[in-house]
């Protein structure tokens, strides 16, 4: 069964992606982000920018079928031909239709009302279905799921 964390009220959704991503890179995880073309996009360019002293090695679900291979991080707005099945990040507001074929989904949600209602709705998607998703706060509490 898929292990389900939600990361909660992150205050900049595509910089603490970054952050994320590098970290799952450097632990050796090979993984998915799914979101919608323009947040990917903004991933993209800020994937080549945010820190001058790491490459976290990215493309998009787009790219030719050899860079797929052996690129650790695809950006995608549907999981429709992942061939990763380690990590699956959702930065998007609806459930990933095929993360149960993910080891592990990490759900992003940052402060804005629209994103925690969503998230909310996912939360309890995956609890019907059986999951137990985990949260992790990361600003002072008061916005429960």
């Amino acid at each position: 069964m898929t292990k389900i964390d939600f990361h909660v009220n992150v205050a900049d959704k595509l910089a603490y992606s970054c952050r994320l991503l590098r970290k799952a890179y450097q632990s050796g995880a090979r993984i998915v982000v799914m979101g919608d073309a323009e947040m990917l996009a903004e991933l993209d360019t800020r994937l080549w920018t945010f820190s001058p002293q790491d490459f976290v090695p990215h493309c998009r679900a787009d790219a030719a079928s050899a860079t797929l291979t052996v690129t650790p991080i695809i950006l995608t707005g549907s999981l429709a031909d992942c061939a990763h099945h380690d990590v699956l990040v959702n930065l998007g507001l609806e459930v990933a239709v095929g993360f149960e074929r993910f080891a592990r989904l990490i759900d992003v949600a940052n402060q804005m009302p629209q994103d925690l209602a969503a998230a909310r709705q996912r939360w309890k998607h995956y609890q019907a279905l059986g999951h137990a998703p985990k949260k992790h706060e990361l600003v002072p509490a008061g916005v429960p799921i």
